[in-house]
């Protein structure tokens, strides 16, 4: 699959996953979760589908269709270092302007990360 198209995917899936963790961010911290445990559960919830999705649609030609344990190893290392990232940044947002402030810095952010992720899943994750 060419990179224009494995780009064009990305970005779909990502919005998706990036609307599922905002919003369950969102609800955690609105019933009374401190930002940095919503903020690594929501990230879960937005993984578990991103990795399937990337992983059979948008590099499913690298994997042949097929996730196979090296390829969640690698996800899951990836995961772990864009979710400190995460985590600091929200944690950061809400000491320093309230937890409204972080509800708008997470997306922007995660955003920012989904351009890292891109290529560590296209290079490393998915190969």
């Amino acid at each position: 699959m060419n990179l224009g198209r494995q780009s064009v995917l990305y970005l779909i899936f990502g919005l998706v996953q990036l609307v599922v963790d905002w919003l369950c961010f969102v609800a955690l911290t609105w019933f009374g979760m401190t930002p940095a445990p919503a903020n690594l559960i929501s990230r879960v919830s937005g993984a578990l589908l991103g990795f399937w999705l990337n992983g059979k649609h948008t590099f499913g030609a690298a994997t042949k269709g097929r996730l196979r344990p090296a390829h969640l190893a690698r996800f899951l290392a990836m995961w772990c270092l864009t979710t400190a990232a995460s985590t600091a940044a929200v944690t950061l947002a809400e000491g320093a302007e309230g937890l409204y402030f972080a509800w708008l810095v997470k997306p922007l952010f995660d955003a920012l990360l989904a351009v890292v992720g891109f290529l560590l899943s296209k290079f490393w994750v998915y190969r």
